[in-house]
C-alpha cells in the first residue's frame, strides 16, 4: 500500500513540475528544446530581429553568450527572446513571490453554541468573536440542536443569534443571515 502511495506522489510531483492538469507543457522552452522551424526573434536590447530559422536564432544567441528563450509559445510564429535565462527565472520567481505577498488571506473561524448556552458563556464567545474580527477574519456562528431541541430551533436558535448580533453590532456586519443546515443553525459575520 505504501509503495502505491509513494508512486502516486512521485507521479503528481513530476506532473506538477512539467505541466498543468491537462498534461500541457507549461515549462518555458530554451535553446535546444525549441523544435519549431521558424520563430520571431527579439534581441537582448529589445529590438526586433524578425522571423528567423530556429537554428539561426540559436546561433545568434550562442554567439552573444546568452540563451534563446521562448516567451510567447502560442503566437504564430512563436516569439523567442535572446536573454540570460537565469536572470529571467529569478525575475519570474520574484514577481510570483510579490503577487503572493499581496494576496489577502481571509480565514473563517467557527464558534459553536447550544440553544441553552448561558449568558456568561455567550459573553465569553462574543469576546473571542471580537478578537477574530479585529484580525480581519470572518466568523461562522453555529448553534447545534440535539434530540428534541430541534422543535424549538426557530425560537431558541434565533434568540441566541440575536443576542450575539446585538453584542457585536459595533464591529460586525452580517455576511450571511442565520439559516438552518440540517440540525444546526448557521450565520456568518465579518468585520465592518
Amino acid at each position: 500500500m505504501t509503495g502505491i502511495f509513494q508512486t502516486e506522489q512521485r507521479r503528481l510531483a513530476i506532473k506538477k513540475a512539467i505541466g498543468d492538469k491537462n498534461g500541457k507543457e507549461t515549462r518555458t522552452r530554451i535553446n535546444g528544446q525549441i523544435k519549431i522551424p521558424e520563430v520571431r526573434v527579439i534581441g537582448e536590447d529589445g529590438s526586433q530581429l524578425g522571423i528567423l530559422r530556429t537554428a539561426q536564432a540559436l546561433q545568434i544567441a550562442q554567439d552573444t553568450g546568452l540563451d534563446l528563450v521562448e516567451v510567447a509559445p502560442n503566437s504564430d510564429p512563436p516569439v523567442c527572446r535572446i536573454m540570460d535565462y537565469g536572470k529571467y527565472r529569478y525575475a519570474q520567481n520574484k514577481k510570483m513571490a510579490e503577487a503572493k505577498k499581496k494576496q489577502a488571506v481571509v480565514e473563517i473561524k467557527e464558534i459553536k453554541l447550544r440553544p441553552k448556552t448561558d449568558q456568561h458563556d455567550i459573553d465569553f464567545k462574543v469576546k473571542n468573536i471580537r478578537k477574530f474580527l479585529a484580525n480581519k477574519n470572518k466568523v461562522k456562528i453555529t448553534v447545534r440542536f440535539r434530540g428534541r431541541e430541534i422543535v424549538y430551533a426557530d425560537v431558541q436558535g434565533m434568540e441566541t443569534m440575536k443576542k450575539i448580533l446585538d453584542a457585536l453590532q459595533d464591529v460586525a456586519a452580517v455576511v450571511q443571515e442565520a439559516k438552518m443546515e440540517g440540525r444546526q443553525m448557521v450565520m456568518f459575520v465579518g468585520p465592518k
